[in-house]
């Protein structure tokens, strides 16, 4: 497995997907920094075999910590969470950034999605299915051979909210509670509580937001009907597990939710 800006081993926990073989020498998995389209910060992912999936990358590292393999030990002891990831959420990134720039320009995506900090975001174009999906972002234009695109607030926040209803479903189908007593109801007593529509609606808003810009976050709040909290709103409760529970079990948790549906394109 290669790496852009790594090299050496890791111990991951990941879908078989992610680290399938390659079919051709120059097309092996390979760990890269992308911005991540939230903050625009340099974050670690993996695009799998030819590149045809991206996957996010969480670390968790203590101090101290080693692995052995086989008969070598690994001097770098995190343990790394990996998880597919819809490549779109960071292509939107970019399409946001140059309709800021070129006000509302249409232009080639091969023009849009490039970052010379970053050169391997160019990868995220052939990601599968993307070619399909980007009208669901985008309006679009084609003249003669050639397509070109731009931001579509409008379509984003209709995708968005697809994209929570999917997590809400998911979350209710594997019954994980969401309610404000999430960690008395889960981890210290059995007593039965019970989650409001608002409650899955407005988890699934936090777990969305962390792929996007806060703007566009705050956008989707409006969008989705939810009313404004009086009160500054609740920390999520893998926020809360942060302060008291151990971080391999958040980074489970956070791998768990996430894994259910969150990352599927929405058609």
């Amino acid at each position: 497995m290669q790496g852009a800006e790594h090299s050496g081993q890791w111990v991951l926990i990941a879908p078989e997907a992610a680290i399938d073989p390659p079919k051709t020498s120059d097309s092996e998995p390979v760990f890269t920094k992308l911005r991540n389209p939230s903050t625009g910060e340099a974050t670690l992912y993996l695009f799998n075999s030819g590149a045809q999936q991206l996957f996010e990358v969480k670390a968790f590292q203590e101090e101290r910590r080693s692995w052995f393999i086989g008969q070598t030990v690994q001097q770098d002891g995190r343990l790394l969470f990996v998880t597919p990831m819809d490549p779109l959420f960071l292509i939107l990134y970019y399409l946001i950034k140059a309709d800021k720039e070129q006000q509302g320009k249409f232009q080639p995506l091969d023009q849009v999605v490039l970052d010379p900090e970053y050169p391997s975001c160019p990868l995220l174009l052939k990601c599968a299915n993307v070619e399909q999906y980007i009208q669901h972002i985008t309006e679009e234009k084609e003249i003669g051979s050639q397509k070109f695109h731009k931001y579509s607030q409008e379509k984003t926040l209709k995708w968005l909210k697809k994209k929570v209803n999917q997590t809400v479903k998911a979350l209710k189908s594997n019954n994980i509670s969401v309610g404000e007593r999430v960690l008395a109801s889960t981890f210290v007593s059995s007593k039965q509580i019970t989650d409001t529509k608002e409650d899955y609606v407005r988890y699934a808003h936090g777990l969305i937001s962390e792929y996007i810009p806060e703007d566009l976050s705050k956008e989707l709040l409006k969008y989705l009907g939810l009313p404004e909290l009086r009160n500054p709103t609740p920390e999520p409760p893998l926020k809360i597990l942060q302060l008291i529970a151990s971080p391999v079990l958040v980074l489970w948790l956070h791998y768990k939710a996430k894994a259910l549906n969150f990352h599927v394109s929405t058609s």
